[in-house]
């Protein structure tokens, strides 16, 4: 492992993380806050997922012929830019549902390429040890994005919305400057067809089983998860009568449980095999989707985020280690944005979905139904998971 270089990533990746954890939550929270319409808080975030289907495959491609550090630090600074004109929309009073849905989906195009090309960064400063470098930062983007950015942006909500989307710009702005200082990879050379770059990585992922079991069971779980992400401040203010300043406690508690996932992940896969763990893992996801959405209790619903946390944090640990050793380097972004593409693709229908069954029937049906679809997703993908 490249010990200063992979310190200097960290630290960039916690600093950005903080400021997203605080948009993240600060965002829907603020159109659920402003409109208490499901269908608005429905359509940001769909905004919020769309460029995983549309922009993160040519991304990926694009950052196979780049330097991965400059890929990163012009998106830090592009996202740096898009949210500071966010934070001045929200104060001046001109953040409309369609401002809100615009710079959504610009900050997350932006956050495509940065995601593939932290990814060949990760994957080339870690070295051979990949679960330990996963778990680290798995446990960093808890800690900056389910933790410390929720945290603030309960304080700042309160204070002044605006207030958080200024930290996020002031983040980014951080972040740029530590990732300069990260040590460079030179990129492939190779000018290819770009069409047939694109049609490379995503054949490669669909001809290996262990990526093509994974795929399938992230594009369903993603979906499933977006639609439980677009409610969650709705329902936390509505049916759990929770202050809007104490919705991301809830965040935090999953953060909680998040930090206990990455830590005990890897120890579980020695002893049980990878693959059942992650089976397990999602089984424990769909229960816990079902919980909050059957129960809409207080303490049942922290403890149903904590188990949130647990679940989705251990499936990412080993979900990405799986990927990445399957992964030629060479071929690490394109992969990888194929992969988003194919494993993420159906979050904005999931999110797009939420909003009008909620309004039909609940928001407590939104969770028992994702619930329901997770479950079965680790039943009927138990074999391949497991043998992979």
């Amino acid at each position: 492992m490249h010990e200063r270089g992979f310190r200097a990533l960290t630290a960039a990746w916690a600093v950005s993380l903080v400021g997203d954890g605080v948009r993240v939550v600060a965002l829907p929270l603020f159109t659920a806050a402003s409109t208490r319409s499901p269908l608005a808080v429905s359509a940001v975030a769909v905004a919020l997922t769309l460029p995983w289907l549309l922009v993160a495959l040519p991304a990926g491609a694009l950052v196979d012929r780049w330097r991965p550090r400059t890929v990163v630090v012009v998106a830090h600074w592009l996202r740096a830019g898009v949210t500071g004109v966010l934070a001045l929309a929200v104060h001046t009073g001109h953040a409309t549902v369609v401002v809100l849905c615009a710079t959504a989906f610009v900050l997350t195009s932006a956050e495509t390429f940065a995601d593939s090309a932290s990814q060949v960064l990760l994957v080339e400063l870690a070295g051979p040890d990949l679960e330990a470098a996963n778990g680290r930062f798995v446990t960093v983007e808890t800690v900056g994005m389910d933790l410390a950015g929720p945290l603030a942006a309960a304080a700042l909500f309160w204070w002044a919305p605006a207030a958080c989307f200024a930290l996020d710009a002031i983040s980014f702005v951080a972040a740029a400057v530590l990732v300069s200082r990260v040590p460079d990879v030179a990129p492939d050379r190779s000018r290819g067809d770009l069409r047939g770059q694109l049609a490379e990585g995503a054949g490669f992922l669909l001809r290996t089983p262990g990526l093509r079991s994974l795929v399938v069971a992230v594009a369903i779980t993603a979906f499933a998860a977006a639609a439980v992400n677009a409610m969650l401040a709705l329902y936390s203010i509505q049916v759990l009568g929770l202050a809007e300043p104490v919705v991301p406690v809830l965040v935090v508690c999953m953060a909680a449980g998040a930090l206990l996932g990455a830590r005990v992940s890897s120890r579980l896969a020695s002893r049980w095999g990878a693959g059942r763990v992650m089976v397990g893992f999602l089984a424990l996801l769909g229960a816990a989707f079902a919980l909050f959405g059957l129960t809409p209790w207080l303490a049942v619903a922290v403890v149903a985020c904590v188990l949130f946390g647990v679940a989705s944090a251990g499936w990412n640990v080993l979900s990405a280690t799986r990927r990445q050793r399957l992964t030629p380097g060479p071929m690490m972004g394109r992969v990888t944005s194929a992969y988003r593409v194919l494993a993420w693709g159906l979050s904005p229908l999931g999110a797009g979905l939420a909003g009008p069954l909620a309004a039909a029937t609940s928001l407590g049906a939104v969770y028992v139904v994702a619930g329901s679809v997770v479950g079965l997703t680790a039943i009927l993908l138990a074999r391949p998971l497991a043998r992979s």
